[in-house]
C-alpha cells in the first residue's frame, strides 16, 4: 500500500506488485527508476495534461501574488508577508515535484541519481513543513487581529514576522535533515524500482535490506510532534476566534469579521483535509489501487500549491482590486 509524504511517511507497510521488482542483488545504486503511475503507463501522456495545468496555474498564481503586494504599499502587512511565504513554498514545492514527473510522463526519463533523489525527497517534506508552519503563523496572526486588535501593529512588526518566518524555515529544515542522512546510511538491496512519480521517503527507504525502524520511529514522530502541534495551534487559535466573533454584537460585525480569516480557513482546509482522506482511504480501504494512492499522494501535495493563490485573489478585496487593475486598460 502506498504511503503518502504529509503523514512525513510514517513507515506502515507498503506492498509493491513483484511485476516492478528486481530480483538482482546490489549495494548502493547509483541511480533509482521511477516508474511513474504503475497500471496507467499508456495514459501517462493524457495524465500529464491536468498536471502541467495545475503547475503552470500555481507559478503563474504565485508569482501574480508576489508581485501584487510587492507593488502595492497598503498590502506590506504581517498577514501579506506571511502570504508571500506562502507564495514562494508553495513554487518551491511544486517545481520539486512536477519537472521530473512531466519528464516521466512525456520523455520516458524513469533514472534519477541516487543523491538527486534523496534531495528531492528533502525539498518535498522540509517545504511541507515549512508550508504547516506558515499556516500556523497565519493562525496567529489572525487571532492577534481579531482578538486583540489593539495591539497587532505592535505585536507583529516587521521584525517579529522576520523572526517568525526564519523560525518556520529552520525548524523545516532541521526537522527533515535526518531524513536523507539516515536514508543514505541504509545498504539497498533487490531492486532500484520506485513505484511512484517522486522519490517518496517511505518507498525509498523501503528498498533498503536493513533495519529501517530508526526511520519509520523518526518520521512517526516528526509526523505526531510537529504537524499535529500545528494542527493543535491552530485549532486553538479559530477556537479563540470564533468565540470573538461570535459574541460581537450584531450579525453583519460578525459575516465581515469572520471575512478577515476566511481565506485562511480555506488555505487550511485544501492543505489538511486532502491529506487527511489520503491517510484514511490508506488505513481502512485496503482494496483501492495502487495507482490511485499514487495519484491521491500527488494531488494533494500540488492542489494547494495551485488553489491558495485563487482563494486569495478571490476573496481578498485588496487584491483582487490591484489585479482588476493590471488588467484593465486606464482611462475606463
Amino acid at each position: 500500500m502506498q504511503e503518502t509524504p504529509l503523514c512525513l511517511s510514517v513507515g506502515h507497510p507498503v506492498s509493491y506488485s513483484m511485476s516492478y521488482s528486481n530480483s538482482t542483488d546490489f549495494t548502493n545504486p547509483s541511480t533509482f527508476i521511477l516508474m511513474g503511475i504503475p497500471g496507467l503507463e499508456a495514459a501517462h501522456v493524457w495524465i500529464s495534461i491536468p498536471f502541467c495545468m495545475i503547475y503552470a496555474i500555481a507559478i503563474l498564481g504565485n508569482f501574480t501574488i508576489l508581485f501584487i503586494v510587492k507593488m502595492e504599499p497598503s498590502l506590506h502587512g504581517p498577514m501579506y508577508y506571511f502570504l508571500c511565504m506562502l507564495a514562494v513554498t508553495d513554487m518551491v514545492l511544486s517545481t520539486s515535484i512536477l519537472p521530473k514527473m512531466l519528464s516521466i510522463f512525456w520523455f520516458n526519463s524513469r533514472e534519477i541519481n541516487f543523491s538527486a533523489c534523496l534531495t528531492q525527497m528533502y525539498f518535498i517534506l522540509t517545504f511541507f513543513a515549512i508550508e504547516s508552519g506558515i499556516l500556523v503563523a497565519m493562525a496567529f496572526d489572525r487571532y492577534v487581529a481579531i482578538c486583540d486588535p489593539l495591539r497587532h501593529s505592535t505585536t507583529l512588526t516587521n521584525p517579529v514576522v522576520a523572526k517568525i518566518g526564519l523560525a518556520v524555515v529552520l525548524r523545516g529544515v532541521m526537522l527533515i535533515l535526518p531524513y536523507p542522512i539516515l536514508a543514505r546510511r541504509w545498504p539497498y538491496c533487490r531492486t532500484n524500482i520506485i513505484p511512484n512519480t517522486y522519490c517518496e521517503h517511505i518507498a525509498v527507504v523501503k528498498l533498503a535490506c536493513t533495519d529501517i525502524r530508526v526511520s519509520s520511529y523518526y518520521s512517526l514522530s516528526v509526523a505526531f510532534l510537529a504537524i499535529g502541534m500545528d494542527v493543535f495551534f491552530i485549532a486553538m487559535s479559530y477556537t479563540q476566534i470564533l468565540r470573538a466573533i461570535f459574541s460581537l454584537p450584531t450579525k453583519d460585525a460578525r459575516l465581515k469579521t469572520f471575512g478577515t480569516c476566511g481565506c485562511h480557513l480555506c488555505v487550511i482546509l485544501a492543505f489538511y483535509i486532502p491529506h487527511l482522506f489520503a491517510v484514511i482511504t490508506q488505513r481502512f480501504v485496503h482494496n483501492v489501487s495502487l495507482y490511485l494512492h499514487i495519484l491521491m499522494a500527488n494531488m494533494y501535495l500540488l492542489v494547494p500549491p495551485m488553489l491558495n493563490p485563487i482563494i486569495y485573489g478571490v476573496k481578498t478585496q485588496q487584491i483582487r482590486d490591484r489585479l482588476l487593475q493590471l488588467f484593465t486598460p486606464k482611462g475606463t
